[in-house]
C-alpha cells in the first residue's frame, strides 16, 4: 500500500530523518518506535504532506492492483482524497465545536450525506461515549475522549490508511488498553494502520510488522511480536 525508499528530511540544518525506507503491506498494523527525536513523526507528517524540505520516494496504492501515485509534493488536502487520514498527536480537536461537529469536519471532502451518516454511526458504535456526548463541546471532554474523538474524526474522511501519531499519549494505562483495543478493531474493519507510539510494548503487542527507530535512522525491523522477544527491544524501550 505506501512504499518509502531513501526518505530524508530536513528542517534547517538539522537531518530528522536519513535515508529511510519502509513498507507498509494492505491490511497491515505497522508501527514506528524509537525515543522522542528518532524522526517517527516526521516521516509521518512527510507522508500526510506536511513537511516540505524533503527528498525519496513516497508511493501509494489506494487499493491492491492499482498503479502506485507519488505523494511527494501533495498537499495534505490531496492525501485525503487519496485516501490518507492522520490523527495528530496532541489531537488538535476544535474545543468549542461539539463532539457531532468535530466529527463531520472530518468528512469535509465527501458530498454523499448518506454515507457520510452511516460512517458516523460507526464512529459512535467504535467509541461509545462520543454517541453519548456528541452534542458536548470537544474541549469538556477528557483526554481520553478527546483522543477518541480525534482518531474518530480522522476515520470521517472514510481512508484506506489510517495514521495515528501517539494514540496513548498523556492516557491513565486502562484508556491505553481501550485505546490500542479499538486500534485493532478498525484494522479488522479493513483500515491499514500506520501507527508512531512511544508506548512500545502496546504497540509491538498488536503490530505485524515495526521498525525501531535511533537519530533519524531504522536500526531495527520485524514482525511486532518478535521483535517483544529482542533483548535489545526489550533492554531499551521494554524496561529490560
Amino acid at each position: 500500500m505506501l512504499e518509502i525508499k531513501d526518505l530524508y528530511v530536513r528542517y534547517g540544518g538539522i537531518e530528522a530523518v536519513q535515508g529511510v525506507s519502509m513498507s507498509i503491506p494492505h491490511g497491515s498494523i505497522v508501527t514506528l518506535i524509537g525515543a522522542n527525536g528518532a524522526g517517527k513523526s516526521s516521516i509521518i507528517r512527510s507522508v500526510a504532506g506536511l513537511n516540505k524540505t524533503i527528498s525519496g520516494q513516497i508511493q501509494f496504492r489506494r487499493h491492491v492492483g492499482d498503479e502506485p501515485v507519488s505523494l511527494m509534493g501533495l498537499k495534505p488536502e490531496s492525501m485525503v482524497l487519496n485516501g490518507i487520514a492522520l490523527s495528530p498527536e496532541g489531537r488538535r480537536i476544535l474545543p468549542h465545536l461539539t463532539v457531532r461537529e468535530n466529527l463531520a469536519l472530518g468528512a469535509y471532502s465527501r458530498s454523499n450525506k448518506k454515507e457520510i451518516e452511516d460512517d458516523m454511526e460507526w464512529v459512535y458504535s467504535l467509541f461509545p461515549r462520543l454517541k453519548e456526548r456528541s452534542w458536548q463541546k470537544g474541549g469538556t471532554l477528557s483526554g481520553g475522549e478527546q483522543q477518541m474523538l480525534a482518531v474518530g474524526r480522522a476515520l470521517m474522511s472514510r481512508p484506506d490508511l489510517l495514521m495515528l501519531d501517539e494514540p496513548s499519549l498523556g492516557l491513565a494505562p486502562l484508556l491505553v488498553k481501550e485505546i490500542f483495543a479499538i486500534i485493532r478493531k478498525i484494522n479488522e474493519d479493513g483500515k491499514t494502520v500506520l501507527l508512531v507510539e512511544q508506548n512500545a510494548y502496546a504497540a509491538l503487542s498488536i503490530a505485524n510488522f515495526a521498525y525501531i527507530l535511533e537519530v533519524g535512522r531504522v536500526v531495527l525491523s520485524g514482525p511486532g511480536r518478535e521483535l517483544l522477544e529482542n533483548p535489545k527491544v526489550k533492554e531499551a524501550y521494554l524496561g529490560g
